[in-house]
């Protein structure tokens, strides 16, 4: 039964005949998993917890930086700084404490996606890189969980449900993983602020509609959304039997092996510059594009554009300290790996949160 508070909390949920007191019931009692608190997951986890998901679990290992706030808007100013999973579980109890949180302050990776997923009825990916979605796929059909996935690029959206009641899951619409220059996130190519709020809120909409086993889920569907024309789209794809059975045990875990790798080295704003105050510092790679390293760099910074890397390998050197520095740290972490993985160079490091961290004035 709900409580008197609840009854009045959610009262035109009851009003609604498709989901009554037994819907409610429903997603009281639902446990739904969101894999990053950023653009996507602010509004998914608002309106999931303002429609009474009785627990939600948020997976975050980032803390809030300035530049997240036009776009993820459980933050404020106050929070820069802080973990992000901590304070989105602050706000949601303000916002219904009928619903309960559970923070998970760490990074999704091999070792522990399994745990965590098999505890949730529904996983929510709000994540920007390949690499996890590929590994929440995997786990999510070894474990039989739907996956609601939602992605964005620049001015554009797309939502689809994978692994529903037998349906297709994320590698029958991707079988092939992207290379790393196919795989851009916010932090490189920028994003209008609003466009997360509405496939954000799509990806809400598609959580309940699951839940309660409500209208017609987008399985085997991807729902496309241009805000700059406001024109959607529906393609529909078909399950691939050789691709829907591949899960974590069985198959290739080349697509998020870079989850699966030790920590690369890394260095903090702070040591950066110690380091550089001292006797030997360390040569600076800027691995932004010309236009980013044009409008400001660190002193002395050799720029050396991501896109180039392989053919500019030459340049860096094999001995010394190098630090390799990108916007928010993102495509400096992709160089250091590139680089160990195709020349072996075990002197870089890799400049945690990006010129931003490191301070405004250059």
């Amino acid at each position: 039964m709900l409580t008197p508070e609840e009854t009045r909390r959610y009262r035109r949920h009851l009003q609604l005949p498709e989901i009554g007191e037994a819907g409610q019931l429903l997603l009281k009692a639902a446990r739904v998993l969101v894999v990053g608190a950023g653009g996507l997951g602010c509004p998914v986890l608002q309106y999931l917890a303002a429609a009474g998901v009785g627990t939600l679990g948020i997976i975050d290992a980032d803390v809030v930086e300035e530049s997240n706030l036009h776009r993820q808007i459980l933050f404020g100013p106050t929070d820069v700084g802080r973990p992000k999973a901590a304070v989105a579980a602050e706000v949601l109890a303000r916002l219904n404490p009928l619903v309960a949180t559970e923070v998970h302050a760490l990074r999704l990776d091999v070792g522990n996606v399994r745990a965590l997923v098999d505890a949730y009825d529904v996983v929510v990916d709000g994540t920007d890189n390949f690499a996890t979605r590929y590994l929440l796929n995997d786990a999510c059909v070894l474990l039989g969980k739907p996956l609601v996935s939602g992605a964005i690029y620049k001015f554009e959206g797309q939502v689809s449900v994978f692994n529903y009641r037998g349906g297709p899951t994320y590698r029958c619409l991707f079988p092939v993983p992207p290379g790393v220059e196919e795989s851009p996130n916010c932090s490189a190519t920028g994003v209008l602020g609003v466009l997360p709020g509405v496939v954000g809120t799509a990806q809400a909409t598609e959580t309940l509609k699951v839940l309660l086993n409500l209208g017609e889920v987008l399985s085997g569907r991807l729902w496309l959304f241009d805000a700059l024309t406001f024109a959607t789209r529906t393609l529909r794809f078909a399950r691939r039997p050789e691709q829907a059975v591949l899960h974590l045990g069985t198959a290739d875990p080349a697509a998020y092996a870079e989850l699966c790798q030790p920590a690369l080295p890394t260095i903090t704003a702070a040591e950066l510059r110690h380091a550089l105050a001292g006797p030997t510092a360390p040569l600076l790679l800027d691995v932004r594009e010309p236009h980013e390293y044009g409008a400001g760099h660190l002193p002395n910074a050799v720029s050396l554009p991501l896109s180039q890397l392989e053919a500019r390998a030459a340049e860096v050197p094999a001995t010394g300290p190098v630090v390799v520095y990108c916007q928010a740290g993102t495509r400096s972490a992709q160089a250091v790996a590139r680089l160990q993985a195709g020349l072996g160079l075990m002197n870089l490091q890799s400049l945690e949160g990006g010129i931003q961290g490191y301070g405004e004035e250059f």
